[in-house]
């Protein structure tokens, strides 16, 4: 099952009994609770009407003409038409019957045919004379069918001596409307309650989800070799993002370190070797024309060691730099020109001529010491490789946002294949009429610098030969 439907098959089932369990506990709460309010409100009432009563009960029951009786006829008879929160109320509920001491009835608003009767048993009038909380709830009481009927009692006293009892009752059927409705919105406010639950279950869910599949699309890339930013993401995402490019740099580093190292003793051992055999042959008497020719190949090889390692110096301190430094203002063409004298010597020496194929006038903005060590690189690099005799193409165009210095030799080129790998540490081809090859650095050094200052190498081929392009932005 993918990670997406596990979690929301989890929330799913958390909100979900969460709420059932809720909805469960509150509507299971609410008839409860209405019924304490109304019997708190009937104890008052009680103890209301037992004070009124106090004044017209004693030893034998009622006085005559009693003003309580009188009212509770009237009471019975009022009409009554109000709307409460939205439910009609047509009827008035109460019911009151009052006892004398020995739990006989001696007025019942409900019952007048009760009057007589004896209540003393019945639970409200036999605590209420005991002295205790009297009310009952009693299931079934004459002309009110079977609808539970809610019963307090409150003693009436008369010079400190009970003297009777005040009941009142009232049937729960007569607030089963609020009972109901209020169940009826505590159910749809938790279904409201579950669907939002749900809806920012399935968000959290997708959002999760996206996340943990940039993760892994990020992952993938990099497992491929693309050197990609990290996703921005917030909270511990975004540290596991951060963790892994961490690692993945680490790796590639680490990856990076075991080639070089590698590419690095494949390009010691043919000069080392040289070196040996030329030192081996020193130590025997030999002739001074073949003594002479050894020891120029011993500083020959020692040079070209030399070389090396100030070029891997100067790549790894290339690596390390975040940008430029000190950047000025030169003249491309005018800059491209001073260069090239410094190396008329070299030039004259291989019998290279140097021709301007275009010389626009662009003026950019450079860490000059930078610039230098990558276009003498990218010259020296084109003199190892242009016949004696040729013509090196010079050219400085530019466009809206770049300016473009270019060199071309008329060499032997570079196979298509090999076009993705130029620029590569370590990675050359063969010079002209030999199978020795260079270390690649000059190339991967010039590419660098042009990167520091938010350019690029280009490489075309150009038949004869290969046109090398350092990009800068103007």
């Amino acid at each position: 099952m993918r990670l997406g439907l596990r979690v929301f098959f989890g929330f799913f089932l958390i909100a979900g009994l969460s709420a059932v369990l809720l909805l469960k506990v509150f509507l299971a709460e609410v008839k409860p609770s209405v019924r304490e309010v109304m019997e708190d409100l009937m104890v008052d009432t009680a103890h209301l009407l037992a004070e009124q009563a106090a004044d017209e009960l004693d030893a034998t029951g009622l006085r005559p003409g009693s003003r309580l009786a009188a009212q509770l006829q009237r009471y019975v008879k009022r009409d009554v038409d109000v709307t409460i929160w939205g439910l009609r109320k047509q009827t008035l509920d109460l019911r009151i019957y009052v006892t004398d001491a020995s739990g006989r009835v001696v007025l019942d608003s409900g019952q007048p045919s009760a009057v007589g009767q004896d209540y003393s048993q019945w639970r409200d009038v036999a605590l209420t004379l005991r002295g205790d909380y009297g009310a009952r709830a009693s299931p079934n009481i004459a002309h009110q069918g079977r609808s539970t009927v809610l019963v307090v009692a409150a003693p009436v006293v008369r010079n400190g001596k009970k003297v009777g009892v005040v009941s009142v009752a009232k049937p729960v059927a007569s607030v089963q409307g609020f009972i109901d409705r209020a169940e009826r919105r505590v159910f749809w406010a938790g279904a409201a309650l579950l669907t939002a639950s749900l809806v920012v279950g399935v968000a959290v869910t997708l959002w999760l989800v996206a996340s943990v599949r940039q993760l892994r699309r990020y992952a993938q890339q990099a497992q491929a070799g693309q050197a990609i930013a990290p996703p921005a993401m917030p909270g511990e995402l975004g540290d596991l993002a951060h963790a892994m490019d961490d690692m993945r740099r680490r790796l590639e580093g680490r990856e990076q370190l075991e080639h070089d190292v590698r590419a690095l003793t494949h390009e010691l051992k043919s000069p080392l070797a040289a070196l040996r055999a030329s030192g081996e042959l020193l130590q025997d008497e030999l002739p001074a024309a073949d003594r002479h020719r050894f020891a120029a190949q011993v500083l020959d090889q020692t040079a070209r060691l030399q070389t090396l390692v100030e070029r891997v110096l100067a790549l790894s301190q290339l690596e390390a730099q975040l940008g430029p430094g000190d950047k000025q203002r030169v003249a491309l063409a005018d800059w491209a020109e001073a260069q090239i004298e410094r190396q008329a010597p070299r030039l004259a020496q291989q019998g290279l001529r140097i021709a301007w194929t275009a010389r626009e006038s662009v003026d950019v903005a450079v860490d000059a010491a930078l610039l230098e060590l990558a276009f003498g690189n990218l010259l020296v690099n084109a003199i190892a490789f242009a016949p004696a005799g040729s013509t090196l193409e010079m050219a400085v165009s530019t466009t809206a946002t770049t300016a473009r210095l270019t060199l071309r030799d008329h060499g032997p080129g570079v196979p298509p294949a090999a076009f993705a790998q130029l620029g590569q540490r370590f990675f050359s081809t063969a010079r002209p009429g030999s199978l020795v090859k260079g270390s690649g650095l000059g190339l991967a050094i010039a590419r660098r610098v042009a990167e520091l200052h938010g350019g690029r190498l280009a490489f075309e081929a150009a038949a004869p030969g290969l046109r090398v392009s350092l990009v800068l932005p103007r």
